[in-house]
């Protein structure tokens, strides 16, 4: 079957250890306030690309997931939003010693089988965590927290390992108490390697002009990335000192 790809960044450094590919995929059922790909969320939108020709280009660049420690990761969107596409491409990637990542919000409607699958052939998750309120979470993704929920469940029973990652948004996630709460929340999860706090910025707002989509945080300021790094050090900065990822 082919996936919907929406575009595809070599060389990248920050979606996981290592040199990395990352490969975005079209479709997002999220209406995150903060989203800066809106342009992902349509499904089968992109380019249409089989698991073999995918596969092909992935492995040009094998040398530097070797000598990095690299490997390949799927964005979106919402990767889960094409489970049989994804399941192919992490088999595959196995196959071929590729180390693999799925960057993640946890939101799908495959079965739980299918899900399970594309846990066993994932080697690490970036996690996205919206909030760890279910009315704060609906408030600013617009879905029940449910999924996600169960998402987490399984792949912990899976013992798939988690970096955390959280969007900080003044006057809607920078709260101390919020991010107490989230500490505590974080607590409860198990196989987690580290917390990646990520300061709010502006940079896809021209795209929600561009598709007609309003953008509900016109008024807020980006987030100060020194104010971001304290915050991340305060209460999430002791997390996976130690930790290692998965080969």
């Amino acid at each position: 079957m082919d996936g919907y790809i929406h575009s595809i960044e070599s060389m990248g450094l920050v979606d996981g250890p290592g040199i990395r590919t990352v490969v975005f995929l079209s479709g997002c059922r999220l209406r995150c306030r903060y989203c800066h790909n809106p342009d992902t969320w349509k499904e089968k939108e992109g380019t249409p690309t089989s698991p073999e020709a995918l596969l092909k280009k992935l492995t040009r660049f094998s040398t530097y997931y070797r000598a990095s420690g690299g490997g390949v990761t799927f964005s979106g969107g919402e990767p889960l939003m094409q489970p049989d596409f994804l399941l192919e491409m992490l088999t595959l990637c196995k196959k071929n010693g590729i180390h693999t990542c799925i960057d993640s919000a946890g939101f799908f409607e495959c079965g739980e089988e299918k899900l399970l699958s594309v846990l066993e052939k994932t080697d690490l998750i970036l996690y996205d965590i919206k909030h760890e309120n279910p009315d704060a979470y609906r408030a600013i993704t617009g879905q029940d927290i449910g999924k996600t929920e169960r998402f987490l469940a399984l792949a912990q029973q899976m013992k798939v390992p988690f970096i955390i990652r959280h969007v900080v948004v003044p006057s809607l996630t920078d709260g101390e108490e919020h991010l107490a709460a989230l500490r505590r929340y974080i607590d409860g999860i198990e196989g987690v390697l580290r917390v990646e706090l990520l300061p709010y910025h502006r940079l896809g707002v021209h795209k929600y002009d561009l598709l007609g989509i309003p953008y509900t945080l016109c008024s807020t300021p980006v987030m100060d990335p020194e104010r971001c790094g304290a915050l991340q050090e305060k209460y999430f900065g002791d997390i996976g000192k130690n930790a290692e990822i998965r080969s």
